[in-house]
Order: C-alpha cells, then sequence, then structure tokens
C-alpha cells in the first residue's frame, strides 16, 4: 500500500478513535460509558451516511462538484470524482471542438455532402453546398427521404444497389438542369452512408470543346493529307532512284499520318455515342473475316489461330465490335516477333456471358504499365511503336466501343512470355446463333 494512502487511512482510523474515545470517556463521567458509546458510533454512521447521501445527490442530479478540501477518506473520493468529471468535461470540449471543426470543414466544402441512414434512406444531414447544388434546405428536409427530395433524379433504384451503386457521373441537378452533377454514394459505415454530389458542369464542357475540337481538327486534316497523298503516288521512283528512300518513307508516314485521323475520327464519334445501334452480329463470319486481315497484315510471318468455342452471335454494332476486335489483333501482329504465335478464342462463360480473347507470344509488357494502356497514346515503348506503326488510339478506341456495349477489358501479360486481352460481355449480349451461321472460321 502505498505511503500517502496509509497516512490517509490512519488519520481517518485516528479521528474515529478519538471520537469513540472522548464518547466513552465522557460516558464513564456520566456514570454511563456504553449507552455514550453506541451514541457516539451511531452518529459517526449516520454522518457517514449523510455524507453518502449529499454525494449521490450530486452525482444523480449531474452537478457541477467544488474542488474538495479535506485529509479524510471522503475528501479523497470527491478528489477522485472531482478530477474525473474534470477530464470527462475537458474531453467533451476537445470533442465538440473537433465536431465544430468537422462541421465547418464539411461546410467550405464546395461539393456536397448528405448523410444518409442506411435502412430508411433518410437525409440525416447535410452542408451548405447541398442547398445549391441539389436543393435540399433545413428543416423541410431533415429526416425526409432522400429519393423525394431530390426529385426528379431518378434515385430509387441507385440507392437500392447500396455498395454496388456506380457514379452517376453527369446528372442534372434538380435546382437547376443546365448544372451536371456527378454523384457518388459512399457506404462509410454499417447504418450511414455518403452522397456526394460535385459540379462537373465545366468539365463536360470542356470535355465536349476538346471532343469537337479533334473531330474538327480530324475532318479539316484529311483533305490536305488525300492531296499529299496522291501527289506522291503520282511521283515515280524510278525517274530519280535516288528519292526512292525518301518517297517511301514519306509515303509510309503520310499513310500513318492518314491513320491518325481516322481513329482520331473513330474515337471522337464513340464518345459522342450515348449507346450502340444494336443489331444482331454474327460472329462466325467477323471471326473469319478478323482472321483474314490479321493474316494480310502478317504476310505469313505468324501463325495465327482462331477458335470458335462459343458458338453463338453477340447483340450490339457490327462496326464498332469489328474495329475493337480488329485493334487487338492487328496489336498482336504488330508486336509479335517473326514466327511467333498469335491467338484468337471465342468462349463461354459459366454465368453465361461470353468472352474473346486475344493472345500472342510477344515481348510481353510489364505490371507497371497494364493500368495506363487504354489511354489515349500511351506508349510502352515509343520507338517500337513507331516501328509498328501504330497509332497510340487501338486501345483507347477498344476501351470506348466495349464501354458502350456494357463490356470490360481485362489484360494480363508476362515479360518475355506474351500477353493476353479479353474483352468480356454479359449474357444480355449472347444471342443464340442462326443456323447458317454454325460452321466455326477456325
Amino acid at each position: 500500500m502505498p505511503r500517502a494512502a496509509r497516512n490517509l487511512w490512519f488519520h481517518t482510523l485516528s479521528r474515529l478513535a478519538l471520537v469513540l474515545g472522548a464518547a466513552l470517556l465522557a460516558g464513564i463521567v456520566l456514570g454511563q460509558p456504553w449507552p455514550a458509546l453506541a451514541l457516539a458510533a451511531l452518529a459517526v454512521v449516520a454522518w457517514h451516511y449523510v455524507r453518502l447521501h449529499g454525494l449521490l445527490r450530486r452525482l444523480a442530479a449531474r452537478q457541477r462538484l467544488s474542488e474538495p478540501r479535506g485529509h479524510d477518506a471522503w475528501s479523497v473520493l470527491d478528489a477522485l470524482l472531482y478530477r474525473g468529471q474534470s477530464e470527462r468535461r475537458a474531453r467533451k470540449r476537445r470533442l465538440l471542438d473537433m465536431l465544430r471543426a468537422y462541421r465547418a470543414m464539411a461546410a467550405a466544402l464546395p461539393d456536397a455532402v448528405v448523410v444518409i441512414e442506411r435502412n430508411s434512406q433518410r437525409v440525416l444531414w447535410f452542408n451548405q453546398a447541398a442547398t445549391p447544388l441539389l436543393g435540399l434546405h433545413y428543416p423541410r428536409h431533415h429526416l425526409a427521404p432522400l429519393a423525394a427530395a431530390l426529385q426528379p433524379l431518378p434515385l430509387a433504384q441507385w440507392l437500392a444497389s447500396g455498395r454496388n451503386a456506380e457514379p452517376m457521373r453527369d446528372a442534372p441537378s434538380p435546382v437547376d438542369p443546365a448544372v451536371r452533377l456527378d454523384l457518388r454514394l459512399l457506404p462509410y459505415s454499417d447504418e450511414l452512408w455518403l452522397l456526394l454530389a460535385r459540379d462537373v458542369s465545366k468539365l463536360l464542357r470542356l470535355e465536349d470543346m476538346r471532343r469537337d475540337f479533334v473531330a474538327n481538327v480530324s475532318h479539316e486534316l484529311r483533305t490536305p493529307l488525300t492531296v499529299i497523298h496522291g501527289y506522291l503516288e503520282m511521283l515515280e521512283p524510278e525517274e530519280k532512284p535516288e528519292w526512292a528512300p525518301l518517297l517511301a518513307e514519306m509515303q509510309r508516314q503520310s499513310q500513318r499520318m492518314a491513320q491518325l485521323v481516322e481513329d482520331l475520327l473513330t474515337l471522337s464519334r464513340l464518345e459522342a455515342s450515348a449507346a450502340p445501334q444494336d443489331e444482331p452480329v454474327p460472329m462466325a463470319p467477323l471471326l473469319a473475316g478478323l482472321r483474314r486481315d490479321a493474316e494480310a497484315l502478317s504476310h505469313g510471318r505468324h501463325r495465327i489461330h482462331v477458335i470458335d468455342a462459343a458458338g453463338v452471335d453477340l447483340l450490339g454494332a457490327a462496326r464498332d465490335l469489328h474495329s475493337a476486335f480488329g485493334n487487338l489483333l492487328s496489336n498482336a501482329v504488330r508486336y509479335t516477333p517473326d514466327g511467333g504465335d498469335i491467338e484468337v478464342r471465342f468462349l463461354r462463360e459459366a454465368d453465361g456471358g461470353v468472352t474473346l480473347q486475344v493472345r500472342d507470344s510477344g515481348p510481353g509488357i510489364p505490371a507497371a504499365h497494364l493500368p495506363r494502356l487504354a489511354e489515349r497514346f500511351y506508349r510502352v515503348s515509343t520507338s517500337r511503336s513507331r516501328e509498328t506503326g501504330g497509332t497510340g488510339l487501338g486501345l483507347a478506341i477498344v476501351k470506348h466501343v466495349l464501354g458502350l456495349h456494357g463490356a470490360q477489358l481485362h489484360i494480363t501479360s508476362s515479360v518475355g512470355v506474351g500477353s493476353t486481352f479479353s474483352c468480356r460481355f454479359d449474357a444480355s449480349r449472347v444471342l443464340a446463333r442462326s443456323p447458317s451461321l454454325v460452321a466455326s472460321p477456325a
């Protein structure tokens, strides 16, 4: 036992002994020692009960305790309670200061922040930006259902998706339809969700301007490129043998520039499309055409295999799908060394979907480059891309085509082994093959 605690109990027991001794002495003087001692003991017990009652009353009333004075056990107990209460009050002040700081920070955000109850989907709290962006007002929309508060936005089905809800990247604001919002649903606990709304009107306008600029410039470049290419075709290398290498390089670069313009126009068209014009796409003739194109591009330098193991057709835009698959296959031909293998597989999946795989035995792609391969003009090796004549837009076109068809592009690669590009389509895009097209192109 610590020395301070021993001193405390010695002081308390000494006072008790002094009181009882004084009572006993007075009783002896009066000739009634035991009754006097009993009365003194009862008085001591009553005094302790009075102190205990007062302490319990203050605690029940949550009164602020005063700093105690004294050196007995009750004073020490009061001191411990006073210290605990002071620490709790200090902690509460810190929490309130943090809460005020977080609320001030949330209020200062330019994006709308809305806290939603998970089960009832009611609005529990929102910051100031939610008023001009989403039209939420306090107290009218406090505890109101979010879907009803943000009409006419179709949020009921989106909220029902919960953790699987995809961001709504171009939603009109309930306040002003000209304001376009990016909506995201973040379940940050078991009971609460967070709705974030960001004004992306300027970004979308800039994106439209960029798209229009690229499309217009590409259209304007078509005519001069056609003229240049035509004049180059008129020049005969036999008349100026020393010009033959220069003319061949100029023709090659003009053709590459024309292909770049065509890819830019294709990409602009895909970006401007909201959804493909769905039609049955016979896969057997499409795969046969892809094989002929690959063999023409390869000139017999590769072993090309096309395997149709799915036996079904697709629902989508035939032109766009042919462009996407053709880009994957032409990349495989360009980047696979002579004598390598290129394999195209059309496979059924267990869930009813299908996958078209393009596998090559090329040099492979380092893992650090895989996340950025579908970016425009992104190149793993600039020198190799120039040698093969690529435009740097092929995989960007593939990504946009698959996105319009609700499909995904998956890329796996091992350096020194090869790469596999997989186009995964949902079961909703699968059609039974026409009886006249059951033959496999392999």
